[in-house]
């Protein structure tokens, strides 16, 4: 078995550049959130169309999806910093162009779901904040670099510290703007603070950036996915741990086409803002949670536990049409999600080599959002056009009070608490198979030598550089995944 790579030892410099990183990309990440929300606020208010926001979910998702083994090849193959620079610039050209659309074409035009505008606006707007995760997986991989793994837990529940942040600060500035402001406005302060953020990461010196990859010769061959594909089936599990987030998020499709319709059904615009950046503190809370205690010594079995909790609680928030029901139930939602990202970022981190980990990172994002959309085109037409409709109506209504009790929403509810039980059921599960089984040994197994013991920042060349799989056996060189 192959002697695991030691991790330098990161100075306070490091951690100080690190901190300046995640705070530009919270800025980032508050910005493309809030135009993405407020276009779906918008979208929904303007045509009461469940299907039009579960499609511009969906899109979302899906382009991430296309775009995220070629953003990790980027990562891969140039400066982390020059990376998160190229994916502001590309967001405010996109931004710019969806304002012009919007000055240039009536807003009656622009909000014909029949027409070809308001699709167009839609998709430019999301494909500023999909180059966005560009910056995402850049981040996961300063990480690697800047953070000793003994403390890769606590940083990246950091980083959903500051997810939650963002989230709070979405929701109520989504919602207001859109209330009170209009989209025209709402895409000019969207502007200002992508431009802000590209300043400001002209500022940043990054020293102990590098090009962990060596250059491709084609752009073919930079994004290697039979390499990358070898590199997690070198580490036993972690091809199931993708395939279980896959999966995860084929349900959490569900709560992404349905959550804000149900929430713009019991309140106003402004007020749903307010009270889901009230229920956003949660994902405050469980990524504090995490940088304060990290995840345990296994951080499969921690996520797995959590994940069931998830599917419970998403079950039972909306029983009942209550207001008080649903925020608590969102509150204790988001506050489990922190963990369970942080987890998944955790294992990836210890055990692919730096120099494969943007594209591992983008394949992963790859498989894990191609499913959220592939739900959210199925289930919001099914709610649309048969659920929600049953549901109101005089049969449905009396069928389904003993269960979820009566209102208007009692058709998303019944969704809601479907997808919850299926996703509880399936963690549970999960726990007792033989590849969370072999992925807590490979963790394990490689485990770095203690911190304080000094190690080579590059790699030595023909010393091993992917850390040990658990069978002892699946090991590469360098040159042989590259």
């Amino acid at each position: 078995m192959s002697t695991p790579v030691t991790d330098p030892i990161a100075p306070p410099a490091a951690m100080r550049t690190f901190l300046h990183i995640l705070a530009n990309t919270a800025v980032a990440n508050v910005t493309t959130s809030y135009l993405w929300w407020g276009l779906t606020f918008w979208a929904y208010l303007e045509t009461r169309n469940v299907l039009a926001t579960g499609l511009i979910g969906g899109a979302y998702m899906l382009f991430i999806s296309f775009s995220s083994i070629f953003f990790g090849t980027i990562v891969d193959h140039h400066r982390k910093l020059a990376v998160m620079r190229l994916s502001s610039l590309l967001t405010l050209l996109a931004f710019a162009f969806a304002a012009a659309v919007f000055l240039l074409v009536p807003e009656r035009v622009l909000t014909d779901l029949g027409g070809p505008w308001f699709w167009m606006f839609a998709v430019i707007i999301l494909a500023g904040a999909v180059v966005e995760h560009m910056r995402n997986i850049a981040l996961s991989t300063t990480v690697t670099i800047l953070v000793p793994d003994e403390r890769r837990a606590n940083a990246n529940g950091l980083v959903g510290t500051v997810q939650g942040v963002a989230f709070i600060v979405t929701s109520v500035l989504s919602g207001l703007s859109i209330g009170m402001l209009g989209m025209g406005w709402t895409l000019a302060i969207a502007l200002g603070l992508t431009a802000a953020s590209l300043l400001h990461l002209l500022t940043i010196r990054f020293p102990e950036d590098r090009v962990a990859a060596a250059p491709a010769e084609n752009a073919l061959a930079a994004i290697d996915l039979r390499g990358s594909i070898a590199v997690i089936r070198a580490a036993q599990g972690l091809f199931a741990l993708i395939i279980f987030a896959t999966f995860n998020n084929l349900i959490g499709g569900v709560y992404m086409a349905l959550m804000d319709p149900y929430g713009l059904e019991m309140f106003s615009v402004e007020v749903w803002g307010l009270v889901f950046a009230f229920a956003s503190t949660g994902f405050l809370v469980g990524g504090a949670a995490v940088a304060r205690f990290g995840l345990g010594s296994n951080p499969m079995r921690t996520m797995l536990l959590l994940v069931a909790a998830m599917g419970l609680l998403g079950a039972l928030f909306t029983v009942r049409e209550w207001a008080a029901l649903y925020i608590i139930g969102i509150f204790l939602y988001l506050s489990l999600v922190p963990a369970c990202e942080a987890a998944e970022q955790t294992v990836i981190q210890r055990v692919v080599p730096l120099e494969r980990q943007g594209r591992v990172f983008g394949f992963a994002m790859a498989f894990e959002t191609a499913a959220a959309p592939i739900t959210a085109f199925l289930i919001a037409p099914l709610a649309e056009l048969w659920i929600i409709p049953y549901a109101r109506s005089e049969e449905g209504g009396e069928a389904l009070a003993p269960l979820l009790g009566v209102g208007e929403t009692r058709g998303i509810a019944l969704v809601f608490l479907v997808a919850g039980l299926i996703m509880m059921v399936t963690a549970l599960l999960a726990l007792r198979t033989p590849v969370y089984r072999a992925l807590s040994r490979t963790y394990r197994e490689a485990a770095p030598e203690p911190f304080a013991d000094h190690g080579p920042t590059e790699p030595v060349p023909g010393q091993p550089t992917i850390r040990a799989a658990a069978a002892g056996d699946a090991t590469f060189r360098a040159d042989d995944a590259m």
